[in-house]
């Protein structure tokens, strides 16, 4: 199920802060109250490969997700106790020492299964009926969400593929810009360039200038 264009689920999920502070994040309300985007981005497991060096680069850049008044919130089905220990694991033993955004901790895997990103199906078992094959961890789904609760991106990878953090600020740009001219932002669209009106003499317009 997509939920771009759509309020982001309104449910609340544990998670924790590198403090060791436990706490309760409903990102749909969070993003109302606080008056913030979000983004909010999905691993598969802790004290893996890929997972560390996503964590770190949406970490590198909270500066500049701050400068566009979005929040960061990483999210696993990990237990915040797991988190802990992973958030005191030095980098250069493969931990995420530094990381400073709080991170969900969706254990029941509600969330992660109202949004449909877990790697888990259903099969049948000829003596116990209904089973899950699957490890039931979350692809890297990421989510981009407005002031108002609402989705405006959302992507999955696949487990071995590791995003592309500017990709995401340029979408935040994109949005804003959409938010505060109403014009519409073509593709490769960066911040400082050339918009367009979203009618057949805009697009003419843009296209010949480009």
């Amino acid at each position: 199920m997509s939920f771009t264009g759509k309020n982001f689920p309104n449910i609340t999920v544990s998670a924790i802060d590198y403090l060791g502070d436990n706490l309760s994040i409903n990102i749909f309300e969070k993003a109302q109250q606080e008056n913030k985007k979000v983004v909010l981005f999905w691993y598969p497991k802790d004290f893996t490969f890929v997972c560390p060096t996503e964590l770190h680069a949406f970490q590198e850049a909270t500066a500049e997700f701050e400068k566009r008044n979005t929040i960061v919130i990483g999210a696993s089905c990990d237990s915040n106790e797991v988190h802990f220990a992973w958030l005191n694991t030095a980098k250069d033993n493969g931990g995420i020492e530094g990381v400073e955004y709080p991170i969900l901790a969706d254990t029941n895997r509600n969330l992660s299964s109202i949004l449909g990103i877990l790697d888990v199906k259903e099969i049948e078992h000829p003596e116990f009926g209904t089973i899950a094959e699957g490890d039931a961890v979350s692809y890297r789904a990421t989510y981009l969400i407005d002031e108002t609760g609402k989705v405006f991106h959302e992507s999955v990878n696949d487990m071995p593929l590791g995003r592309n953090v500017k990709e995401y600020i340029r979408l935040i740009d994109a949005y804003t810009h959409v938010q505060q001219h109403g014009e519409v932002c073509p593709a490769n669209w960066e911040e400082g360039k050339d918009a367009m009106n979203a009618t057949r003499e805009g697009v003419a317009s843009y296209l010949s200038m480009n």
